[in-house]
């Protein structure tokens, strides 16, 4: 054999180790476990034969512990880049077969070096999470390491899409690491965040609460607010991914895909017109709305557990990207919270870093009341919602289809944040508050001066006429703080009318480092 084939089969014997991990019997314990190996995953997201394998020979440099008798080439993550449905990607993948994928100093390096490359490259980057966090043996070096990762995941944040999917249980700063991403997904099955582990939290502990309640993907979803979205199993997550990235561009200054669709603009949408109740206490569902506006009725809602009195998520109008947030009134009336707050905020907030414009639809009676949330700080939360309208420069369409009271009004992206399109359906009620709280503060004095008897009657009167005066958007309307009302079967092709013509916005700021967002 001569010395150039002992070459090649060297590296063909070393491209082999790389494959096999942490061992062909760790591997085949973790598929009988029901979950991938970290090369089966990378198969599952990317095209077919198009991942390209970066720094698949690097090892750990670790001699404490008897680390120098576990080297394993790769150090417990696969990293690389290919594309998806021919959209290039960087992507890379923790190897549980390789001490329990925990993240030590070189592992570290290797995802941040990764990241670097996708900045660098201006393209998306998906992190598949399955590890139990920092590496005890490498001591203080594997912080430093971790430490570099978290700075790159930063500089990252709003120049190129990021996108988690939790696969496995991530500890520590690892979970911190994959909760950086703008969207983090994790499976139903196994997928388990938690900032400390379960061996340490005094509740496992005491058996009152199992590993899957502590940081499973349910509590995740509907109580922490993590998860955006929930994977039946591992090949769901990578189609999850996948249609999350349809709807973004690949990096800031970038435009989202453009998507051919058969349905037309010009479309009306009779059905709107009988979907908001006579009652205006009666709720109905701001997604039905949403569905029946949007290209194809295909809304991907985000978050969709969590904080449901607002919805988010993505959807396409003329087949152009958009983002949209609504007030749902079935749950808590539509009421803005402190949770709804902050899930609104971020969303407008990723939206505006890549160019998707937003599209709210406006339902909303107030700020929800109560000591808990006065106390729990509704103030400063409310104040994230407005901030990220305001700052936000993309397009901005409202539509108002019933209440838009208040401070609330005022957050829900208003003409008088720079919305660049307002406009509401003849059922809307633009007022300071609803007509019966504003009549009882009014004319308190009038309705406790008259007869018990006859409070009543004067209370409905008094109501009926503050609704005639102001229960209406022409108001509004007259002095321009609304474009137009329109017929509610007129809203989609209304809304693409002024999307299509909004494609050209540019929005000039003052120089700043950046503003100060009411954290």
């Amino acid at each position: 054999m001569s010395k150039n084939q002992q070459n090649i089969e060297e590296l063909r014997y070393r491209r082999e180790q790389a494959r096999i991990g942490g061992g062909l019997k760790k591997q085949e314990a973790i598929r009988t476990s029901g979950r991938g190996t970290a090369r089966d995953r990378i198969s599952m997201l990317l095209d077919e034969e198009s991942f390209i394998e970066i720094d698949s020979f690097v090892t750990h440099r670790t001699v404490d512990h008897a680390m120098f008798l576990h080297h394993t080439l790769g150090d417990g993550v696969v990293a690389g880049h290919g594309t998806i449905e021919g959209r290039r990607v960087y992507c890379f993948a923790q190897d549980f077969s390789v001490h329990g994928g925990s993240m030590g100093e070189v592992h570290a390096k290797k995802i941040a070096k990764i990241v670097e490359m996708a900045e660098r490259a201006k393209a998306p980057i998906i992190g598949m999470w399955d590890g139990g966090g920092q590496r005890a043996h490498d001591g203080v070096s594997g912080l430093a390491g971790t430490g570099e990762l978290l700075d790159r995941l930063v500089q990252c944040s709003g120049r190129i899409p990021l996108i988690s999917l939790v696969l496995g249980p991530v500890v520590g700063v690892s979970a911190l690491a994959a909760s950086l991403a703008d969207f983090t997904i994790l499976g139903e099955e196994h997928g388990q965040l938690f900032l400390s582990s379960p061996l340490e939290t005094p509740e496992v502990i005491l058996g009152e609460i199992d590993a899957q309640g502590l940081g499973g993907a349910n509590l995740h979803a509907s109580r922490s607010g993590i998860a955006c979205l929930i994977a039946d199993d591992e090949e769901d997550a990578c189609s999850l991914a996948a249609e999350i990235l349809g709807f973004l561009p690949d990096h800031n200054m970038a435009d989202a895909p453009y998507c051919e669709t058969a349905d037309p603009m010009e479309r009306l949408n009779p059905i709107l017109e009988e979907l908001v109740p006579d009652n205006p206490n009666r709720p109905y569902d701001m997604v039905k709305v949403v569905e029946e506006i949007v290209d194809d009725g295909i809304f991907l809602e985000l978050f969709e557990a969590y904080a449901d009195n607002i919805i988010i998520g993505f959807a396409r109008l003329n087949g152009r990207s958009i983002g949209v947030v609504g007030n749902q009134p079935k749950v808590l009336a539509g009421c803005l919270d402190i949770d709804a707050s902050i899930k609104a905020a971020r969303f407008i907030r990723t939206c505006d870093a890549f160019n998707i414009p937003l599209v709210t639809f406006e339902d909303v009676p107030g700020f929800l009341p109560g000591v808990v949330q006065e106390w729990g700080g509704i103030i400063r939360h409310g104040a994230k919602l407005l901030f990220a309208y305001a700052e936000a420069t993309v397009p901005k369409l409202t539509l108002v289809t019933r209440k838009a009271y208040g401070g609330a009004y005022l957050a829900m992206s208003c003409k008088h944040l720079r919305s660049d399109y307002n406009i509401a359906w003849p059922t809307a009620e633009l007022a300071v508050m609803g007509a019966e709280g504003a009549v009882n503060i009014i004319h308190r004095r009038e309705i406790n001066a008259v007869e018990d008897s006859e409070k009543e009657n004067v209370r409905l009167r008094l109501v009926g006429e503050y609704k005639a005066k102001f229960g209406d958007p022409y108001v509004a309307a007259r002095n321009g703080w609304l474009d137009d009302v329109i017929e509610p079967n007129e809203s989609r092709l209304r809304l693409g009318r002024a999307l299509n013509i909004l494609r050209s916005k540019r929005e000039w700021s003052p120089p700043k480092k950046h503003g100060n967002i009411p954290l």
